[in-house]
C-alpha cells in the first residue's frame, strides 16, 4: 500500500471537475480498512482525493479517527445513515452528521422482503425520508437517498422512482449511475428529467454486457474503471456540470479498487480538458 501511495503522491493533485469536486466513498476500501485504517487513509490522501463519504470508524474511537482525517486532509462531506435509524431515531442521525461537519447525509437502501417492492413501500420510504430530511434540514443537512435499482418498477405512466421524486418535498436523491441503469433507467435522461432533485453522485461503471434486474444485487467484480464499461460517464459528469451537482463520489466495490481508482480519476482528469 505504501508502494502505490507514493506513486499517487507524485502522479496525482486534488481532483476537480470546475466547481465540483471528485471524492470517494469509503465503502470503496472497506477490505482495505479492515486491516490498515491509517495506511488506508493515507492511500485516499495519495490519489489527491479530499473529500469523502463515510460514516464509519472502522473500529477507532470517532475522536481517534477524526485525528487521521485530519492528518491526511480528509474531509467528510457526506454521512451514510441507515433506514431504521432516519425513522426511529433521526435526532441520532443529526448528531452523526454533525459530529463529522458532513453537509450530506445519504441512505443507500431501504429494507423489503423478498424482493417485493411497491407502491405501500414507495410510500413509506417517503413519508420516513420527508420527516427526517425536515429535521435534517432544520439542523442545515440535506438528506439525499441513493436509489438502488429496485425503485424502478413500472408504476403508472413511469416507475415508483418517479412517484418518490414527485412527493420528495424535503429530501434530495444521491445517483448512483451504475444501479439506476441496472434496474433499468438511463441515469443521464434522469438528471435532465429532474434536474433539481439530484444533489449527489455515485461514479460507477459497469462491465460490458451485463444484464440488470430489479433485485438491487449485482457482482461487485462487474464494477470496472470508468468510461470503460456501458454506463455513459463522460454524459452524466458533463450533465451535473451543467446541473451544479457539488460532490460526485466514486465508488468503486471491486476487488481491484487499488488498482482501477487511480484509472478512474486519470479518466475523469481527462474529460476536463
Amino acid at each position: 500500500m505504501k508502494k502505490i501511495s507514493a506513486f499517487l503522491l507524485m502522479g496525482f493533485l486534488t481532483v476537480s471537475l470546475s466547481a465540483q469536486e471528485v471524492g470517494l466513498q469509503l465503502y470503496s476500501l472497506r477490505n482495505q480498512f479492515k486491516t490498515d485504517v491509517p495506511g488506508t487513509l493515507k492511500l485516499i490522501e495519495g490519489w489527491g482525493i479530499t473529500k469523502i463519504e463515510g460514516g464509519d470508524t472502522y473500529g477507532l474511537a470517532l475522536k481517534d479517527f477524526k485525528k487521521l482525517l485530519k492528518t491526511t486532509g480528509l474531509d467528510v462531506v457526506s454521512v451514510g445513515a441507515k433506514f431504521e435509524e432516519l425513522e426511529n431515531n433521526p435526532q441520532q442521525v443529526v448528531k452523526n452528521a454533525k459530529a463529522y461537519g458532513a453537509k450530506y447525509v445519504m441512505c443507500a437502501w431501504v429494507p423489503h422482503d423478498d424482493n417485493k417492492w411497491d407502491l405501500e413501500e414507495t410510500q413509506h420510504a417517503s413519508k420516513v425520508f420527508n420527516a427526517a430530511g425536515k429535521l435534517l434540514k432544520k439542523n442545515g443537512i440535506t438528506l439525499a437517498y441513493h436509489p438502488h435499482g429496485y425503485e424502478f418498477r413500472p408504476y403508472e405512466d413511469g416507475t415508483l422512482f418517479d412517484y418518490m421524486v414527485q412527493n420528495a418535498t424535503d429530501y434530495t436523491f444521491e445517483l448512483d449511475v451504475f444501479w439506476a441503469q441496472h434496474g433499468g433507467a438511463d441515469p443521464l435522461a434522469l438528471m435532465k428529467k429532474y434536474p433539481s432533485k439530484f444533489t449527489l453522485l455515485h461514479l460507477k461503471d459497469m462491465e460490458k454486457g451485463v444484464k440488470g434486474n430489479n433485485t438491487g444485487q449485482e457482482d461487485h467484480e462487474t464494477n470496472v474503471v470508468l468510461g470503460q464499461g456501458q454506463v455513459d460517464i463522460a454524459g452524466i459528469v458533463a450533465e451535473a456540470k451543467k446541473l451544479g451537482i457539488e460532490y460526485m463520489f466514486i465508488e468503486d466495490e471491486s476487488s481491484r479498487v487499488v488498482e482501477q481508482v487511480p484509472l478512474s480519476l486519470e479518466y475523469l482528469k481527462g474529460l476536463d480538458k
